[in-house]
């Protein structure tokens, strides 16, 4: 009897076995098919398990050595097994991954190489037998077959302590370093494997017939599995929740599934008035206040608007219910959010994005916007769009300072609202401009000129007349773009631009074809440039004796449809929409080619080119004309850089460098219209000039013409003194061309010596 007790003992062992290898299986298929990224390391943890319990199961169950040798062979390599899903598992489960970078590896990676050798090592003992030994002694009433360990096994058994121990370290290191909320789950895996460690500690010293000490790596794998894919820290987390809702700005209220309020926190008591716990008297006002929540639509945000007009207050309210895991309804919840001071900032934030901050008007976008938006409701029939222009507003600024043009821009603001009602849309669209939409019956012309006529601002004791124009263009019916609208009515500006006694004009036909005129006649250059139907046009330049020794390169159309076409009919054009660089790099590149033929029939010609002022902004003026000395391989001596005085008046120092590398490339650089512009004497002394054009308005404008001759003496001297070649330009008469030589003048062009003439006509005048 007492024998049969204690095989029954043995067969226990070896279901108990038998059962965690079962549940070891259900375990790693849970982790495989979980979602979590730890599931495969979990899996796999779970499963390399397995196979020692295997072995343990052979040995105890067994009374034959041969079963047993099996058993022993299975366990010591499953502990091999185990070793190294245990270090993927720890290298997953302990590591830190950076949002930017991918999770690094904790274990050095020779562990594995040393397992895969003790491996191999145990394999080898099959052969060898220099592992371990197996002495069979009696273990309740049968044979157990006891391992003897030899060198191999002892290797083996190093190993394995040595992997636990990292491992070890590794979760006691983490555990020290993570937050309270994570911190169980790493001390209770620590502490389950020291278990496990010492309970097999005890089986190898103390040789104790049969080892059950893989009963304590079962339950390690079953913690594992438990804390890495099913565990939560509710109480803690139940606090901590707790904590955070009683901290909350919002007020929460909870109810019970019978409806009953249960709880409510501070700001909800505080909300209701209610300093004390009777939280139904706190559910009953919440209703008082805001009706019955309850009945609101669940987990949806309903705004909610108390208080009396300019002094209203604003909540968002939400209510939802809870749900256990069988998806039955256990309580509800109520949300009340103060959001007054968010709203008042949103709607601070939303009047600062669509008005102007200086005078309080719509901006630009959000007058733009309004007006798009009435266009396509088809609701401004009978409308003007207006743009409000300051004439010099710069200027102004300059002269009287900028706290003064502030005022200005407010005091028109004003008069715009004096004169517009809900019907109007007015704001400012730029620095010195407003924009304004206005049903035509509120719009008077003659009251507008007149108070347009008399307009000053004032600041102070300060008064000063300020000149402001007026554009209107008629909305019709099937406009839609804002900006093409605003477009008409700044083109009608462009008509009074200059007449400081009209203050109102109109977008009419004329308008209308002029534009049109200017979109074709832009769409047509690309073509003109590639069929050469813009050409250069050359001026002669001559010396002292008359004798020509160059001249000016000028651009001129020549159109398969309009014939030759004056400059002033597209030279302006191109200038203010910027394809005036297209034309001037087509007449850089025709004056290069020119004198690449004129190389040995007329050696020594030059050829001045002009350079727009849009040109330095939208080209790299330099590099581009290099480009067609190289091309065409003339001396850059013989192509002269004309500039204008007036494009030297902004961005000065830049155009200068610019400059005076040309001239170091071997450039003459020529200074056109001197005497036009106010700054000439002050940029003459920076400037890297070498030839000086004067303009004649000096002597054909004046009635003193001792008093020109001074001048004009003047500048010619002192360009001489600067070293600076002089020539005059617009020179009609012998008289002019006779007095300039008098007083020194070096070079002559205008229309005594020849008008802008195609070149063939100016190389027959070389040759005579």
């Amino acid at each position: 009897m007492i024998w049969r007790l204690r095989e029954l003992i043995r067969y226990t062992i070896v279901f108990i076995f038998a059962l965690l290898i079962v549940i070891l299986l259900l375990c790693s298929w849970a982790s495989l098919r979980s979602n979590k990224p730890i599931g495969k390391s979990v899996c796999l943890l779970c499963l390399a398990l397995i196979p020692p319990d295997l072995g343990n199961m052979l040995i105890i169950g067994t009374t034959t050595k041969s079963v047993a040798l099996v058993g022993c062979y299975i366990y010591y390599i499953g502990m091999d097994l185990i070793m190294y899903a245990l270090i993927r598992f720890t290298n997953e489960y302990c590591s830190v991954q950076n949002y930017k970078e991918k999770k690094k590896r904790i274990m050095p990676i020779w562990i594995d190489y040393v397992l895969a050798v003790d491996t191999v090592q145990i394999l080898i003992s099959i052969v060898t037998g220099h592992a371990f030994e197996l002495q069979e002694v009696e273990s309740y009433g049968r044979p157990y077959f006891l391992m003897k360990p030899l060198w191999g096994l002892t290797a083996h058994i190093l190993v394995c302590y040595a992997v636990i121990a990292i491992v070890m370290i590794v979760f006691f290191i983490r555990s020290m370093k993570v937050s309270l909320l994570y911190k169980e789950r790493y001390i209770v895996i620590l502490i389950s494997m020291i278990i496990g460690a010492l309970w097999q500690t005890y089986y190898l010293i103390s040789r104790t017939p049969i080892d059950r000490s893989m009963l304590g790596f079962g339950v390690i794998g079953l913690l594992i599995f438990y804390f890495s894919i099913y565990y939560r820290p509710l109480r803690l987390l139940d606090n901590m929740l707790a904590d955070i809702v009683s901290d909350s700005k919002e007020a929460v209220v909870l109810y019970g599934p019978e409806g009953r309020c249960i709880w409510a926190n501070n700001p909800a008591r505080k909300l209701t008035g209610i300093n004390h716990d009777d939280f139904e008297e706190v559910s009953n006002t919440l209703i008082s206040l805001f009706g019955d929540i309850r009945k609101f639509p669940e987990e949806k945000d309903t705004e909610i608007t108390l208080g009396a007009l300019g002094n209203e207050q604003y909540y968002m309210v939400t209510h939802g219910k809870f749900f256990d895991r069988n998806n039955r309804p256990v309580g509800s919840y109520v949300r009340v959010r103060d959001i007054t001071e968010e709203k008042h900032r949103i709607e601070m934030e939303m009047y600062a994005a669509n008005h102007d901050a200086l005078t309080g008007v719509y901006n630009k976008e959000y007058t733009f916007k309004v007006i798009s938006d009435r266009l396509k409701q088809h609701a401004l029939k009978d409308y003007y769009v207006a743009c409000i222009y300051i004439c010099d507003f710069k200027m102004f600024n300059d002269v009287f300072g900028r706290e003064f043009g502030d005022a200005a821009l407010v005091q028109i603001s004003e008069w715009m609202r004096s004169y517009s009602d809900k019907s109007c849309v007015y704001g400012r669209i730029a620095g010195d401009a407003f924009g304004s939409c206005l049903p035509m019956q509120a719009f008077s012309q003659e009251i507008v000129e007149r108070d347009l006529s008399r307009f000053k601002v004032r600041l102070g004791d300060i008064e000063q007349h300020l000149v402001i124009h007026v554009g209107f263009c008629e909305i019709e019916e099937d406009d839609t773009d804002v900006a093409v609208l605003f477009d008409r009515a700044t083109s009608a500006l462009d008509s009074i631009r200059d007449d400081y006694r009209r203050h109102v004009a109109f977008f009419d036909k004329k308008i209308r074809e002029k534009m049109l005129w200017n979109q074709k006649i832009s769409a047509q250059l690309d073509v003109a440039i590639e069929q050469n139907q813009i050409v250069p046009y050359l001026q002669p330049i001559a010396d002292k004796s008359g004798k020509i020794v160059g001249a000016e390169a000028l651009a001129r159309w020549i159109h398969p449809e309009y014939g030759f076409m004056s400059p002033a009919d597209f030279i302006p054009l191109f200038e203010e929409n910027g394809m005036i660089t297209d034309l001037d790099k087509h007449i850089w590149k025709s004056a290069c080619e020119l004198l690449s033929h004129w190389d040995e029939k007329f050696p020594g010609i030059f050829i001045s080119i002009n350079v727009s002022p849009k040109d330095f902004y939208m080209t790299d003026v330099l590099s581009e004309i290099m480009s067609y000395v190289m091309k065409y391989d003339i001396d850059p001596h013989n192509l002269r850089i004309e500039v204008t005085e007036s494009s030297m008046m902004r961005d000065t120092d830049d155009k200068m460098r610019i400059l005076e590398e040309f001239r170091k490339q071997g450039f003459i650089v020529e200074m056109d219209d001197f005497g036009s512009g106010y700054s000439s004497l002050n940029m003459l002394k920076d400037m890297p000039v070498d030839v000086l054009k004067i303009d004649m308005n000096f002597l054909g404008k004046s009635n003193d013409e001792e008093k020109s001759d001074i001048i004009v003496k003047n500048v010619i001297r002192l360009s001489e003194d600067l070293r600076i070649v002089s020539l005059a330009e617009g020179v009609e008469t012998v008289e002019q061309f006779d007095r300039l030589g008098e007083l020194g003048c070096h070079l002559f062009q205008g229309y005594y010596f020849s008008k802008p003439i195609p070149v063939a006509d100016f190389e027959a005048m070389l040759e005579k």
